[in-house]
């Protein structure tokens, strides 16, 4: 096994280190998920985005929203979370 050093003391005009701040991972998840069900509404409400050329729009929302559910599920596993670490 290894020691660590010690950090050394912040001194006079050095400052001390800086706590992460705090970033709400899973409700950042969950509005990306609800901005690509957005996104899939309106793609598919409107017939020139999903047709012709544009017809894997749809696919690209529906994409967007399970890798949104899948992300959601993970950080509130607690494995995406870095207050866990």
């Amino acid at each position: 096994m290894t020691e660590q050093t010690p950090r050394p003391r912040a001194t006079l005009g050095e400052s001390a280190p800086v706590e992460p701040p705090h970033v709400p991972t899973s409700l950042i998840t969950l509005v990306g998920c609800a901005l690509w069900a957005v996104a899939l509404v309106v793609s598919l409400a409107v017939p020139a985005l999903h047709t012709g050329e544009r017809s894997w729009w749809p696919w690209a929302c529906v994409s967007g929203l399970a890798l949104g559910a899948f992300a959601w599920w993970y950080v509130r596993r607690g494995k995406g979370n870095a207050a866990g670490a």
